[in-house]
């Protein structure tokens, strides 16, 4: 069998890397990245914790829901009472259906990333040209909102086609959260020059880990800590990325967000929390993408 390859980017150890620090010499790059998604109602896909139901799927879209009319603002309440940044991975449609979430956003001063219009489609499915014209409705949308449209990117579903990373450059994107390949940010080749990606960890993000294979919100907690303690061990070696995907609908519900209360309690009040770069997934691109040639994989590209 010859197997088939992306040329995205080429194969590098991590223990071969050159060294580098985040600002004020810190070791490991740490960004909340909450999943904002809205749903068409009795069509398209949508997360369920059950089995789903004959359409319209009440249950699961009004749970859905909760996570829009509740849970995002008790998650955001705990962000401000730690003082923690954080980034959203926001679907456009949000804008018309719930103004008042970007309007909180944008006050925090938080960073939206684009995630397509809304969770009931994935771009895979999409020919080039539907995908570029789903690329563009989701970006001008966010332009005429917020005066620029976003750095980052991560479909809906970490859905791409072959064409994604391509048509997310041409856009004017800097960076894609959808590889999670890696530690450390690396270079990733287009047609249209070379595109960041930034380290989405899939591990420990609460939608696959809590509704497909069921691990228990006590389970999450454990998950999450252990993930962090080993990074941090890790980052005394090397400069990682922390990134900690929630989505609103499972981490709002009271009995998850009391995990989440314990899990970014024990972040905040490690130890070594002076060597935490507490950050958002665009801050993280301009710091290296100003890093010298040669010290991050890819950047010859």
């Amino acid at each position: 069998m010859d197997l088939r390859k992306h040329g995205r980017y080429d194969y590098s150890p991590i223990v071969e890397r050159a060294d580098y620090y985040w600002p004020d010499d810190k070791r490991l790059a740490f960004y909340i990245g909450l999943n904002v998604e809205h749903f068409s109602f009795g069509e398209g896909l949508g997360h369920t914790p059950t089995n789903p139901g004959t359409q319209p799927d009440v249950r699961n879209f009004s749970w859905r829901d909760y996570g829009l009319r509740v849970g995002i603002w008790r998650v955001l309440e705990l962000l401000d009472e730690l003082g923690l940044p954080a980034c959203h991975l926001m679907n456009t449609s949000i804008y018309d259906y719930a103004p008042q979430i970007p309007a909180r956003i944008r006050d925090r001063g938080d960073e939206f990333i684009g995630h397509g219009v809304t969770n009931s489609e994935q771009q895979g499915d999409y020919s080039e040209g539907e995908e570029r014209a789903l690329i563009g409705n989701a970006t001008d949308n966010f332009k005429k909102h917020e005066g620029e449209g976003p750095g980052g990117w991560m479909g809906p579903w970490i859905s791409e086609s072959a064409y994604t990373p391509d048509l997310l450059k041409e856009a004017g994107y800097k960076f894609i959260m959808d590889w999670s390949c890696d530690d450390q940010p690396v270079w990733m080749q287009t047609r249209a020059g070379r595109l960041m990606m930034i380290p989405y960890h899939i591990e420990i993000n609460d939608s696959p880990a809590q509704l497909n294979r069921r691990y228990t919100a006590t389970d999450f907690t454990e998950m999450v800590t252990a993930h962090f303690d080993e990074q941090m061990r890790q980052s005394q070696k090397q400069p990682l990325v922390f990134s900690l995907a929630l989505h609103t609908f499972v981490v709002g519900q009271p009995y998850r967000l009391a995990g989440l209360r314990d899990i970014l309690g024990h972040i905040v009040n490690h130890p070594d929390a002076d060597r935490i770069w507490f950050t958002r997934p665009g801050a993280i691109f301009d710091h290296v993408s100003a890093l010298p040639a040669g010290t991050v994989p890819g950047d010859d590209l």
